[in-house]
């Protein structure tokens, strides 16, 4: 290969193995200027770019250069906003050791950087205990949740704790995919008893993703006996999947039986209030100012999961890096530009807005304590609409709107359905908004 095309080959193999945002966002701005000495310059647009790559890609990059090259390199980032004439760029070296890769765990998954909401409370308490007790508590545990929920934080943050309360603890993370692909290898190689030797030994087996077993008889076959000797030796297991044990299909009733004789637990989505604390405490960690108002904007419109979450939340930091703009939600729509439906883009917020502007009141006091008729009339109307058009919870719905409890929403909601019946020039105002609201 030629030396100038390594940085591009890294890029192929990166570009497999994290999200196409991510990957767009962090990786398509930069450039490799130089590969000499065991040493790849690759250029990127700021320092923020490159502290960002080398805390959360580093290991991925390293991998993939031994891999194309099957040599130990080292990176330097280029920062291409300091390359001025007669000036020397300034480069940032990167360490060749990796936290927690001989486990496979990422050190930012911990229990402490987990946020605790309605959906996941029951699932974070089960992985703590397992955690501190392991083959005692739940064996085996067993978590499931939709995509980008929170199951792989959790799983791997189980590890993290374990190998500070446990020295020496024998553990493993590994997603069922890999696990499948070492079980192939191995057979190919004939060092299949290697294989077992390696998995039944452990006192701690993470393993991630396990309704991947569809169809893989053979892999199924492996588990089962794994888990059984693991068991036997009093060893932990945990797994997650996209679905409970018994939905996950052509499964062997045995393997159905094992995975869930343990706990088995799920995930839900996080509730609003949840989610601005996600945005609020990933924007914490990256040393990034978050208004709580473009937070709580983004929360409203990325509902679906987390990680679709902290990728408008990258995308925000990106933009805002790059142009100097100032933080505001028309950088925020940008930010979730092709992230976030655009059939969609009705938020709470705007519902909020033109409600107080309808009845002729302030946001402030639509969100207050205020009681006169008018602005107590507004606001059951706005947690109505809040309801209808965004089938918001009870619980964020009153959030929204102050902090209010779920049984204030309730009583409104129920008003507003009565009075629109009855009376004509209410329903009349309802039909006013839904028309401005236009989601084109």
């Amino acid at each position: 290969m030629d030396k100038n095309d390594v940085w591009s080959a890294v890029l192929e193999v990166i570009k497999l193995s994290i999200e196409p945002q991510a990957f767009a966002t962090w990786f398509q701005p930069t450039k490799q200027v130089e590969y000499t000495n065991g040493t790849i310059k690759v250029v990127v647009p700021n320092l923020f770019f490159s502290d960002w790559i080398r805390h959360h890609y580093m290991g991925e990059i390293l991998s993939a250069l031994k891999g194309i090259t099957g040599r130990e390199l080292q990176v330097e980032f280029v920062v291409q906003n300091t390359r001025q004439e007669g000036k020397t760029p300034r480069v940032e070296p990167t360490p060749h050791a990796i936290t927690g890769t001989q486990f496979h765990l990422r050190s930012r998954y911990t229990f402490n950087t987990f946020i605790i909401g309605e959906g996941n409370r029951l699932a974070c308490a089960a992985a703590k205990n397992v955690a501190s007790n392991l083959g005692r508590a739940y064996n085996p545990l067993f978590i499931y949740g939709g995509v980008g929920l929170g199951k792989t934080h959790l799983i791997q943050a189980i590890g993290n704790a374990a190998l500070k309360i446990y020295p020496g603890l024998k553990l493993y993370y590994t997603p069922a995919e890999a696990l499948f692909l070492e079980l192939i290898q191995a057979i190919g190689k004939n060092t299949r008893i290697e294989f077992k030797n390696k998995y039944r030994c452990l006192d701690l087996l993470l393993l991630d993703d396990i309704h991947y077993l569809v169809g893989k008889e053979s892999l199924q076959e492996e588990i089962f006996y794994t888990f059984n000797a693991l068991q036997d030796a009093g060893s932990q297991v945990v797994f997650t999947s996209d679905r409970p044990p018994k939905d996950i299909p052509t499964l062997q009733e045995r393997l159905i039986s094992r995975l869930g004789s343990g706990l088995v637990v799920d995930i839900q989505p996080p509730d609003l209030e949840t989610r601005i604390a996600i945005l609020l405490q990933k924007a914490k960690q990256e040393q990034f100012k978050l208004p709580e108002d473009i937070a709580a904007y983004i929360a409203t419109r990325v509902r679906s999961n987390i990680r679709t979450l902290e990728a408008s939340l990258l995308r925000l930091i990106a933009l805002h890096s790059l142009t100097g703009r100032p933080l505001t939600t028309q950088l925020a729509d940008e930010a979730l530009k092709d992230l976030v439906s655009p059939s969609q883009p009705l938020d709470a917020n705007r519902v909020i807005t033109m409600v107080a502007d309808h009845f002729q009141i302030s946001v402030q006091d639509l969100k207050g304590r205020l009681r006169t008729k008018r602005v107590a009339l507004a606001r059951q109307t706005a947690m109505y609409l809040l309801r209808q058009q965004l089938n918001l919870s009870l619980k964020d719905i009153g959030y929204l709107l102050g902090g209010k409890d779920h049984t204030t929403v309730m009583h409104a909601i129920n008003k507003i359905q009565q009075l629109k019946i009855k009376d004509p020039k209410l329903a009349t105002t309802l039909q006013n908004l839904l028309q401005q609201f236009n989601p084109q």
